[in-house]
């Protein structure tokens, strides 16, 4: 029986993280080129993208370059060069958005295609499949069960989902509202985080529903208990979000779901890892220290509720306490929780606005915060910021050694030594020596010789000497040999895979591809979606002047979250729960408007054959 090869796919941010993740677990590394990357604050130079294919490819992890922004017509030729310039820094696969790529002369590097390309249906991956594309990031809000037709229409295809970290509100990240608003597109990297704002929230006749809440702030992704029924359904790539996250972040969840990911692999041997070596942390991987709004399984299992943190964009931390006593300079704390001095702490007043403050001191759970805050007895306490993990986190954390077998025969003309590292195939070379007899027995000396890998990749975990005769070898000799025999190894681990050129020829389109039309912002891909039977009515908000989108009314947002759901108010099922309050009418009359501090208006309207809920100026 075939088997699955299951990649744990982590962000880098920079060099630094992109090593981390690696020696933490990552069967692969997405990091953001110099440009074009939906994180325009996390670009790298290719020098430093290079280091990182040579740093990873020994250990069989492939590097992803991120150029999944929309180009401008003045970008196109460098982009190209770009292509190129990454291409032969090592890396193994782009993840785009952009159609233009493909009316480009391209070397022969694998695409993938962004979550922004819209990828929710067995249609439009199966077009994509046949443009060549051998890796989809699959929308967010997709479930377990539209994952599995998707697999199960197209089979071939590797199907990447995200199982960690921040949430997009609007359908697979295609966002226009930053641009509208800031002008600053989430399509060029340069999201202004629209969703994470406060809004007042009206009805149709003014009443106000809710006053000052972050309504579209999503809680975090954490999918960690739902890894195996996903792999089940065809995930082979599990993604963890987070390029503009600091190195503690990505030790922390990469080493987790590493963890989490192991435990199936040894129960399901119908699954196995991409890439190999052996990952050893000196912690115990926790996603609860590591920032998070809160966790969701976002639509893993149909609409639940709990989606939103409307009381704070920010991270809270874990429950550490609650106050006992408020004294004139220090708070007493109830609870079992260390405190270390520097930590810091945050809370909800009765008002559920959050303050944080940091302690300058702690004895035992008499805390002495540098300025007291105005905080009442009874008052919850999280920790959101844990001084002794982070100096824990800042120290090296983990190692990642690939097992190696080796063998020693003798041959007429002198010796062959081999070395089988784990998950690959055996490298010998053949190393012509005079023989000549030992003294002593010399099992020990090669035992030890062979097994000083030094500062390599490698660690030996059995010598197995194969020798007519006890021959003497000289450590220095053989010490040379290993050196060569592991050279030669990580040489074959460093070599790509070779990869055809997306077709440029004309693909079926289906009737079920999604309209490219908001992203077409160059004349290349409107040639290739024309091309392809696509239709392109307008071209990209980006390249519009400015003020079209109020002026027409466009779409900003389309959002399978919804807040009439979430507030008790849907018409056609509710959830367990009402976050908000109705309006004195007794009913929801519609529509919904969502107000900025600014003073901005937004309708929501509510398309409940689809389910989902959408976003214009008012």
């Amino acid at each position: 029986m075939s088997k699955t090869s299951i990649e744990l796919l982590s962000p880098a941010r920079n060099l630094e993280c992109g090593i981390a993740a690696i020696d933490h677990g990552a069967d692969a590394v997405y990091i953001g080129a110099p440009r074009f990357g939906a994180r325009a604050a996390a670009g790298n130079t290719v020098d430093d993208i290079a280091r990182l294919c040579q740093y990873a490819h020994p250990f069989g992890v492939r590097i992803y370059a991120t150029l999944n922004t929309i180009l401008y017509n003045s970008e196109l030729d460098e982009a190209e060069q770009l292509v190129w310039e990454l291409y032969r820094a090592g890396v193994d696969a782009l993840i785009v958005q952009d159609m233009a790529l493909h009316e480009m002369h391209l070397p022969p590097i694998a695409l993938h295609a962004s979550t922004q390309m819209d990828n929710r249906s067995p249609e439009q991956v199966t077009w994509l499949a046949s443009l060549g594309y051998e890796q989809v990031v699959l929308a967010r809000e997709l479930s377990t069960s539209e994952i599995r037709r998707i697999h199960e229409a197209v089979p071939a295809v590797q199907l990447e989902a995200f199982v960690h970290g921040a949430l997009c509100v609007s359908l697979s990240g295609r966002c226009y509202a930053s641009q509208s608003c800031f002008g600053r597109s989430a399509n060029r990297g340069e999201c202004a985080q629209f969703c994470r704002l406060p809004f007042t929230l009206e009805d149709g006749e003014g009443h106000v529903l809710s006053a000052g809440k972050h309504l579209l702030s999503l809680r975090d992704m954490n999918r960690s208990q739902h890894l195996e029924e996903m792999m089940d359904a065809g995930v082979s790539s599990f993604k963890i979000e987070g390029r503009l996250k600091d190195v503690s972040y990505v030790k922390n969840i990469t080493a987790y779901y590493r963890r989490q990911i192991d435990a199936i692999l040894r129960r399901r041997t119908e699954y196995v890892r991409s890439s190999r070596g052996t990952n050893r942390f000196s912690f115990t991987p926790d996603p609860e220290r590591s920032f998070s709004r809160g966790f969701t399984d976002y639509f893993l299992h149909g609409r639940t509720p709990h989606m939103s943190s409307p009381d704070t964009p920010k991270s809270c931390g874990p429950v550490v306490g609650t106050v006992k006593e408020v004294r004139r300079d220090c708070l007493i704390v109830s609870g079992t929780t260390s405190f270390s001095n520097g930590d810091g702490l945050c809370f909800l007043d009765r008002q559920g606005r959050l303050h944080g403050f940091r302690i300058n001191r702690a004895e035992g759970n008499h805390l002495f915060p540098a300025q007291m805050p105005a905080v009442e007895r009874g008052t919850t306490l999280r920790r959101n910021y844990d001084q002794q993990w982070e100096t824990r986190m800042a120290r090296p954390t983990a190692e990642r050694r690939i097992p190696l077998r080796w063998t020693l025969t003798d041959t007429d003309q002198g010796f062959t030594l081999t070395a089988t590292p784990e998950g690959g195939a055996p490298v010998s070379l053949d190393f012509p020596m005079e023989h000549q007899q030992a003294r002593t027995d010399q099992t020990t000396s090669i035992t030890e010789t062979l097994s000083r890998m030094g500062d390599t990749v490698f660690e030996t975990t059995d010598v197995d000497i194969r020798l007519a005769t006890p021959w003497f070898i000289p450590r220095s000799t053989l010490a040379e040999w290993r050196r060569q025999v592991t050279a030669r190894i990580g040489a074959c681990s460093t070599a790509r895979r070779s990869v055809l050129h997306p077709t440029t020829e004309r693909a079926p389109s289906g009737g079920g591809v999604y309209s490219a039309a908001p992203n077409v912002s160059n004349r290349l891909a409107r040639r290739f979606y024309e091309t392809h039977g696509v239709a392109v009515s307008e071209p990209a908000l980006e390249v519009l002047p400015a003020g079209e989108a109020e002026r027409t009314g466009a779409l900003l947002m389309q959002c399978r979250y919804c807040l009439r759901y979430e507030m008790g108010l849907c018409r056609r099922q509710r959830p367990p729960h009402e976050t908000f309050r109705r309006s004195p009418s007794g009913h929801n009359a519609a529509p919904l408007y969502l107000v900025s501090q600014d003073g901005r208006r937004f309708r929501l309207d509510f398309d409940c054959a689809h389910c989902q809920m959408l976003l214009r100026h008012a």
